[in-house]
């Protein structure tokens, strides 16, 4: 059977890759080829980003107001194209039918709404400044924007990106993960469909060496927006340094999710199953550390497992509680570390092996897993697995909860549970994140910019916020005498 063949999307069109070569993208739900993939060199990279910098103008001169109005007309043919977006988004991923859905429609379509409304809002400020002078700062686009997208919901990803910087002014060129980068493409070709000029999105696929490396030490990008590895997001901050080019790095997370003894537990316990099971626990806010009030842990610990043991795992387009894992790659990477965790001393409550059952033997599946006795130290508490396992710690008072919640290298997220109003804002304050969910988990809405600590990375996604970063600043000093 021949498969689908995907060309880059440049200036508007697709177009075959400079070298010939394509790559297949896998189903994780089989291992089977999805598709053929346009390999990705510098040359195509170049020749995006040239036309990024030739859409500057044209971008430029559309009206601020004309511009949320594309925007706006995006976000109604994602609409009218979710159930193509989210099934493509779950062939590629292997999330489970119903969350790709979501993202389409609140993540995807949202963000288009949301910026759509914000280009003839954002503006500088006027500056008392001494003497007969008026002084006032404009905020103008950075030029090229790259944005370099993980594989965990490229529509996601790309959307809460690529929104915003088009909303500032800017052209874009996005470089997806090679594991899944199907509805990025869509996602380009309904930008132009709805009205967006050619050139001011584009899209490369590819490897990282090659792709990726390429175009994030292009010496004509203005901007890089990063969102993956600590070890990835390190390489693209050095290679974008050679041309003293601003970063935004959205990288690791390893969040506590905290439950008090005073917490109503059957909230806490509905909200955990997503915090660390949601496509199969790779999302970078998972809460895969659950740390429990010692006069709580064991019925609560009883309760959860009960629970886990009843999610069904399967192809994603079956809308399972789990699909599978990402790549055969992932898969090693989430099973090694089960193993550590073993070896390591920790108690396996549920889980912990690959699903190799009748016909999803030859996928990514792996069993929701729940340690507990998890030691602050143990590999499993301290690194990203990225994965559907949940590591179970205990502490008796809010010094120990915020020692082990801060105890990491990462700040993204974090979860508090409790019924009692001065411990919710203390540990929101004490907390080292970027996030702080109180007696729910995940953000409510984009319409609140999340931040990160610490190694996670720096500069705000979602909100408001999140335009400005897409600007820079410039400062009009008029002397009146």
């Amino acid at each position: 059977m021949s498969l689908t063949k995907y060309d880059h999307y440049i200036a508007g069109a697709a177009r075959a890759p400079a070298t010939n070569r394509y790559f297949d993208t896998l189903d994780p739900s089989t291992g089977e080829p999805l598709a053929e993939v346009a390999e990705g060199s510098a040359d195509d990279v170049d020749r995006a980003v040239r036309a990024a910098r030739d859409a500057r103008n044209v971008w430029g001169k559309v009206e601020r107001r004309d511009r949320g109005r594309i925007l706006h007309r995006i976000s109604g043919r994602i609409l009218e194209e979710l159930e193509e977006l989210a099934r493509l988004e779950t062939l590629d991923t292997g999330f489970p039918l119903r969350e790709s859905e979501f993202v389409a429609r609140e993540v995807a379509a949202r963000h288009f709404e949301y910026y759509g409304g914000l280009p003839d809002k954002l503006g500088g400020e006027t500056v008392p400044v001494p003497g007969n002078n008026v002084d006032f700062t404009l905020r103008e686009p950075l030029g090229v924007v790259a944005a370099i997208i993980p594989w965990n919901g490229p529509l996601y990803a790309a959307s809460r990106c690529i929104a915003p910087a088009l909303a500032a002014g800017n052209t874009v060129v996005v470089k997806p993960a090679e594991e899944a980068m199907l509805t990025v493409l869509r996602l380009a070709e309904i930008a132009t469909e709805a009205g967006l000029p050619d050139g001011v999105l584009n899209v490369v696929t590819g490897f990282g060496p090659a792709a990726g490396a390429a175009l994030a030490g292009h010496p004509d990008i203005d901007g890089v927006s990063f969102t993956g590895s600590i070890e990835t997001g390190t390489t693209v901050m050095k290679l974008a340094a050679d041309h003293v080019v601003p970063v935004g790095l959205e990288l690791g997370g390893k969040s506590a999710n905290i439950v008090f003894s005073d917490a109503n537990l059957d909230a806490a316990l509905l909200w955990t199953l997503p915090a660390i099971f949601s496509c199969s626990g790779q999302i970078c806010v998972a809460g895969s550390r659950l740390v429990l009030h010692e006069d709580v842990h064991d019925p609560f610990l009883e309760r959860l497992v009960e629970a886990t043991r009843k999610l069904r795992i399967g192809p994603g387009l079956e809308n399972p509680d789990l699909g599978p894992l990402v790549s055969d790659g992932q898969l090693d990477r989430v099973t090694d570390y089960i193993e550590a965790g073993r070896q390591e001393g920790a108690s396996l409550e549920t889980g912990g092996r690959r699903v190799t059952d009748g016909s999803l033997a030859e996928g990514y599946f792996v069993e929701p897993t729940i340690f507990s006795g998890v030691k602050h130290e143990m590999r499993i508490s301290q690194e990203e697995i990225f994965g559907p396992v949940l590591s179970v710690l205990s502490f008796s008072d809010a010094e120990e909860a915020l020692q082990i919640a801060n105890g990491t290298q990462y700040g993204l997220a974090a979860g508090v549970w409790t019924s009692d109003l001065k411990t919710a804002h203390y540990m929101a304050r004490s907390l080292e994140a970027g996030s702080v969910y109180v007696n729910r988990y995940f953000p409510a809405g984009l319409e609140a910019p999340s931040g990160a600590y610490k190694r996670s990375g720096f500069g705000s996604v979602d909100g408001a916020e999140t335009l400005r970063r897409f600007t820079r600043v410039k400062n009009v000093v008029i002397g009146l005498d």
